[in-house]
């Protein structure tokens, strides 16, 4: 035990805290919501906000009162999840677990994304490529050996036992997300964007044998999982896809033991954001018959995340299983909910950009909020502000966004 006892009663009075919040009757309230809507018998459209790059405009590490590390993240997630129910007070749910992480160990593909960052920490970054040629794939990129330290996931579990003391239930969790699939993002970081666009054109069957080789690597990573007994249920108040949460009476599966998590038991989520502008045709070719790979391992699916998807819903209900899509705010409103109707969790992504502007206009998020409801009445549909990056050093803002939204929705369910 590395921290102070200072730091200790600081963590535990917050759990405590927290504690308190988990136990209300609100929070199993909003758990059972999103069953309903999970399952597609939605009473109401539901409400998230993720502050995402926000956060460090409302609870800045400078705000921490603990020293030490572990105690630091252990602080700043129990003051965000205080921060929810005090302020925000969005659909989310607050509970009383707390997740220790299942150590897996990765030998890595053996090459990294060379990373040009400006000196503003908010900034955009370049990747410089490191396969610049169809040999360097060969000689470069290798399979990862994967491994689970069970010996370090118990070191970490039993210390967060002890800092919490019982106030909070503590439980291990698979990180990183093991149902998680975006491997055109990590591909193209080290080929680079505008020449992995000229490949599909130029070498298709190269960069298909290349992708096909990512897609084994990341269907073994679920293999290792699963056999290992490192997989853990997605199914309360988990982070699925994009955004949304996972709390789900169809997971997992009828024939689960209650021991071994399988995949098929799971969550499981795909995207290529960087695919926006790429044709239907191109899209199925290079994306999702790889992602299809994967997602065909598990029992519910998200797909999508700031991609336009109204042009390619042909080929991305192919995908089996598939539940929640994710709806970007370039995409066309009217035709996205003719084609997903109550068929599909319609995922409403709004524009964050109404959070950053210089001048706050809640007017202008109303009626953005306002029509979303309108073009998709007869969907079954969710409103998640996320990639906020800024609310402009105004956090009231993020507290004000789900104020609007509730009320719009409450007018519209009305």
């Amino acid at each position: 035990m590395s921290w102070t006892a200072k730091d200790e009663s600081i963590v535990r009075d917050l759990a405590r805290r927290v504690g308190q919040v988990a136990a209300l009757p609100e929070q199993g309230e909003k758990a059972e919501l999103w069953r309903r809507h999970n399952r597609l018998d939605s009473a109401r459209p539901l409400v998230l906000i993720f502050p995402e790059g926000s956060w460090r405009e409302v609870i800045g590490t400078e705000d921490l009162q603990t020293s030490d590390p572990t105690c630091r993240a252990h602080e700043m997630d129990l003051r965000r999840r205080l921060y929810y129910h005090e302020h925000l007070r969005d659909d989310n749910v607050v509970t009383d677990v707390v997740r220790s992480p299942i150590v897996v160990r990765s030998s890595g593909y053996g090459v990294a994304a060379d990373v040009v960052r400006p000196d503003d920490p908010t900034g955009t970054a370049r990747f410089e490529p490191v396969i610049k040629t169809e040999d360097d794939f060969a000689a470069k990129v290798r399979r990862p050996e994967i491994t689970i330290d069970w010996v370090e996931t118990e070191r970490i579990y039993q210390q967060t036992c002890d800092l919490f003391d019982g106030i909070l239930r503590v439980e291990k969790q698979a990180r990183p997300r093991p149902g998680s699939f975006s491997m055109i993002d990590t591909f193209s970081q080290w080929r680079g964007l505008e020449q992995l666009m000229f490949d599909m054109v130029d070498r298709p069957e190269w960069l298909d044998r290349c992708l096909q080789f990512l897609t084994d690597c990341e269907l073994n990573l679920l293999d290792v999982l699963e056999r290992e007994g490192a997989l853990t249920l997605n199914n309360r108040d988990d982070y699925v896809g994009s955004g949304g949460v996972g709390y789900s009476d169809e997971l997992p599966q009828a024939d689960f033991d209650g021991r071994c998590v399988r995949t098929i038991d799971l969550w499981g989520f795909a995207t290529t954001q960087i695919f926006s502008e790429v044709s239907p045709a191109m899209h199925e070719q290079f994306a999702l018959r790889y992602e299809m790979q994967f997602l065909s391992r598990f029992g519910l699916n998200c797909y999508g995340c700031c991609e336009p998807l109204h042009l390619k819903m042909d080929a991305v209900s192919k995908i089996p299983r598939l539940r929640r899509i994710s709806m970007s705010p370039w995409v066309d409103m009217d035709r996205a909910a003719e084609l997903l109707g109550d068929r599909y969790i319609f995922s409403r992504k709004p524009n964050p950009a109404l959070l950053a502007a210089p001048t706050w206009n809640v007017d202008a998020v109303r009626r953005s909020l306002r029509d979303d409801l309108e073009r998709t009445r007869g969907c079954v549909v969710e409103l998640i502000m996320k990639d906020t990056h800024t609310v402009a050093h105004q956090p009231h803002r993020l507290a004000d966004w789900v104020r609007i939204a509730e009320e719009e929705v409450d007018r519209f369910a009305g």
